[in-house]
């Protein structure tokens, strides 16, 4: 894919995301709201990382590193756009920047039923860890 452009997300790009997340990301976070993306780009503004094509929103991932960690969310490519490399495109930037933090392993969170992203996440060369769990508990007056 010649025309794809990999870039890091601005503020004015945030409503154009929390929209193409209802088309192209599978389930949804408490967290995906424009108070939640803003305060992501302002701690860590280079986080949210986008593909586009000729203008056009066609994929997403938010690439964390907490200077522990470096953790993968909200892999998502539109439908009409998968199985063309942009998934890979976005996974090479997002790695690209934690080797470049200093960053060791890239975790992924993959909701369990999308067995399509179970694929996608193979091809990459991630595998789930099975003797981990992950653990949650919702703060303040929000649900999971």
């Amino acid at each position: 894919m010649t025309d794809l452009r990999i870039r890091a997300a601005a503020p004015d790009d945030l409503d154009t995301v929390l929209a193409f997340w209802k088309v192209a990301a599978e389930g949804t976070s408490i967290s995906d709201d424009r108070e939640g993306v803003e305060r992501l780009l302002a701690r860590d503004p280079e986080a949210l990382v986008l593909a586009e094509t000729d203008g056009e929103l066609v994929g997403t991932v938010i690439a964390g590193f907490d200077g522990w960690r470096c953790h993968l969310y909200r892999l998502a490519v539109h439908p009409d756009r998968r199985r063309l490399g942009i998934g890979s495109a976005l996974l090479a930037a997002a790695e690209e920047r934690f080797v470049r933090l200093g960053g060791r392993r890239g975790d992924a969170m993959v909701l369990q039923r999308n067995e399509t992203a179970h694929h996608a996440w193979r091809a990459a060369g991630y595998a789930p860890e099975e003797k981990w769990r992950r653990w949650v508990k919702p703060l303040g007056n929000e649900t999971a």
